[in-house]
């Protein structure tokens, strides 16, 4: 009978040219091995998207199967299932092992052949589930287990150039999207017709700027109407009418990296009570644009916010924080929660961090000036100010469309 491994090397191919230099990566693992001496660990196991993309280059689909990146003092090695053949080792800079499915739990014996037993092993809490925590613990034996969570994270939070040319690639390819969504919008256009032709052009502009990546997860969120109070509500068929407001939500995603261009709209023509409350949120993103600067914390930005808004009599209508970082993040895996707008979020703005400007507010149907209203730029911290990366225009001047 043939002998079938537990896991093995499957080295199909040659390496794909990645997003970023090899040089890129190694510098991002050296910076994590450092981060791991400091907290006395000898083992990190990353099993995030976001992580293992971060350090390897390679963004997982996990489809009810367990990836990771195991890194130690010498060896960093991508952990993939067999369904994925050579592709993950195309696309990590570093090695990778294949584990296969003929014995259940051949994930933790490829680990356990990189990480040895009896290590201290770096994991993270905002990601592993108790299931696999367990399992870590019976394969591997670690002599302790020390959280990487919090140490990923402020390390991502902190841009390469290389990282902020594509952020700022990035940021093009959304207002891309941004005209293709404005140009398709007219009265009885269906907010699906209208979301399919902004990621179209978004995606034809990826393929055009970046022809040896890899393709997926582009979208884009357009909702009209009473669909416009929520930021994340889905795409439905509900067909434009004149005076609907509009919001325009163009996502591009490259190499695992995300951007996003937010802008709100109105079908042909806007009353006076909307007109107030879209000028309103523009005076709060223009004022937020202006706080964000080094030394600023991400809750005195907020609290600034927050005035403008109060005195305004319009607090309660927001419906969320004013901004987040950008880097390996989907709307299915990363964030890096300490930067954040918000009120708990202490975080001090430096430069090389990146983070978007997006105020919005949310008026109950039947009310006067009725629907959700938001604004998004993503600006670069500099070391005198912000960058604004955004080149759509905001407000009525453009945006009355159809």
């Amino acid at each position: 009978m043939t002998s079938r491994p537990n896991f093995h090397r499957f080295h199909n191919g040659q390496k794909a040219p990645l997003q970023f230099s090899v040089a890129e990566y190694e510098g991002r693992v050296a910076g994590l091995r450092a981060r791991m001496v400091a907290l006395g660990c000898s083992a990190a196991v990353l099993t995030s998207m976001h992580n293992v993309s971060y350090y390897s280059g390679f963004t997982y689909c996990a489809f009810g199967r367990p990836y990771a990146l195991v890194v130690t003092e010498t060896e960093c090695v991508s952990i993939s299932a067999g369904i994925d053949a050579g592709q993950p080792w195309r696309r990590s800079w570093c090695d990778n092992i294949t584990y296969t499915e003929w014995v259940r739990d051949n994930y933790w014996r490829a680990i356990l052949s990189v990480t040895g037993a009896g290590a201290v092993v770096g994991y993270e809490s905002d990601h592993i589930s108790l299931l696999q925590m367990a399992k870590l613990d019976g394969f591997i034996a670690p002599a302790s287990k020390v959280d990487l969570y919090e140490t990923t994270m402020l390390q991502r939070m902190h841009k390469s150039e290389a990282e902020i040319t594509l952020i700022r690639a990035g940021a093009a390819v959304a207002d891309v999207g941004g005209y293709a969504v404005r140009d398709a919008i007219k009265v009885g256009a269906r907010e699906i017709d209208v979301a399919m032709a902004g990621r179209d052009a978004m995606e034809a502009e990826i393929a055009s700027m970046f022809p040896d990546a890899e393709y997926r997860d582009t979208w884009v969120w357009f909702q009209s109407g009473i669909n416009t109070d929520g930021a994340h509500n889905p795409v439905t068929a509900r067909k434009l009418q004149r005076g609907d407001i509009l919001s325009l939500n163009t996502f591009p995603m490259i190499s695992g990296y995300y951007t996003a261009l937010e802008r709100t709209l109105f079908v042909q023509e806007v009353d006076d009570a909307s007109r107030a409350i879209w000028e309103a949120n523009i005076g709060a993103h223009e004022l937020g644009m202006s706080l964000l600067k080094p030394g600023a914390s991400c809750a005195e930005v907020t609290a600034g916010v927050n005035t403008f808004f109060e005195e305004r009599d319009l607090l309660q209508y927001r419906t969320f924080g004013y901004g987040h970082s950008f880097g390996v993040l989907s709307h299915y895996y990363g964030r890096e929660a300490g930067l954040e707008l918000r009120e708990d979020i202490d975080t001090v703005l430096e430069p090389g961090m990146v983070i978007s400007m997006e105020p919005m507010l949310t008026l109950p149907d039947g009310q006067a000036g009725a629907g959700g209203y938001r604004e998004h730029e993503i600006l670069v911290i500099t070391k005198d100010g912000a960058e604004n990366i955004t080149g759509y225009p905001y407000g009525p001047d453009f945006n009355v469309v159809g």
